[in-house]
């Protein structure tokens, strides 16, 4: 049973809640950081810190606290944004409450991170943790200026690097996926066959806990996926095989869709979800991980809540 307190935030929206539930389960007493007044389960604490794109006073909400779960950013929200406003809420904001935490004595800070401070590439060769960090957007350039002003702090640091995550209440590519999966015809996918790593949510907040813990060294940035990559058609076919239903994928060659892509001018959107993007979780797996989840099981779960839903 663990003991002691934990500052959490970010504990709304997609993944928040799975990694709430996750620690509340395993005995933690949590303390949410939240922008506004929200609904929380029984025994949370909450406190209000605005947002964090203005100066914040973490004093009061550290108080008493023993780890630090950080989970708050600003995610992919389209070219528009200034970059300075991500340096802002991703790496500055960060390091606010990172340095905070050092004055409050907390022992650990766990910081979501994303693959995208390692490499924003999404039709290439596989991704080493060794390898030195090449971000490509300023989102990934923003979580890696984080990273590093960590690694500059006297304090105990995990920065947690997820790739794709997916699970109940996922949008974007993968909802459109789902979407396709549900549809009572042959899909032209099957030759979608380009490994990629995947990282189911609840594998995410199994993560957390794991960094929380003495066997998981601190003081670096780990990748976090599921352990086996998997295809856009081994996808579809979990997600279908949910449904109670075969695969129906036709073998349409990857090139033909890629080149139906760029004609209708969506190559990139094509490559986000059909490239080669794998990045294995080395580093935590030696440590001694292990995800409870398995994708192509984690994926059939995923369909049938979407069509309970």
């Amino acid at each position: 049973m663990a003991e002691g307190t934990i500052l959490v935030t970010g504990a709304s929206g997609f993944v928040g809640p799975h990694v709430v539930a996750a620690l509340t389960e395993a005995g933690w007493r949590l303390r949410l950081a939240v922008r506004r007044p929200m609904p929380v389960p029984a025994g949370v604490e909450t406190v209000v810190i605005g947002d964090l794109a203005e100066p914040v006073d973490w004093n009061e909400a550290l108080r008493g606290v023993d780890h630090v779960v950080h989970m708050a950013g600003l995610a992919h929200a389209g070219p528009g944004l200034d970059e300075a406003l991500y340096q802002r809420i991703n790496t500055e904001a960060t390091l606010d409450l990172a340095r905070a935490a050092v004055a409050a004595g907390v022992r650990r800070f766990v910081y979501l991170s994303s693959i995208k401070a390692l490499s924003g590439a999404f039709d290439g060769p596989p991704l080493t943790e060794t390898a030195p960090p090449a971000p490509t957007d300023v989102y990934g350039r923003s979580k890696l200026a984080a990273e590093q002003g960590l690694a500059a702090l006297h304090l105990d640091w995990v920065a947690l690097r997820p790739v794709l995550i997916y699970g109940p209440g996922v949008k974007a590519n993968m909802a459109a996926l789902l979407k396709l999966a549900t549809l009572p015809l042959p899909l032209p996918l099957g030759g979608l066959k380009a490994p990629r790593s995947l990282l189911a949510v609840e594998n995410l907040a199994d993560a957390v806990l794991f960094a929380l813990g003495p066997t998981c060294p601190a003081r670096q940035s780990y990748t976090v996926a599921d352990p086996e990559p998997v295809s856009v058609a081994d996808m579809l076919a979990a997600m279908r095989a949910g449904f109670g239903r075969g695969p129906g994928l036709l073998p349409v060659p990857e090139s033909w869709l890629r080149f139906a892509a760029r004609l209708a001018g969506r190559e990139e959107t094509f490559l986000k979800l059909a490239g080669s993007l794998v990045a294995r979780p080395e580093r935590l797996l030696t440590a001694g991980w292990r995800p409870p989840a398995e994708t192509r099981a984690a994926l059939a779960r995923l369909a049938i809540s979407a069509r309970a839903g």
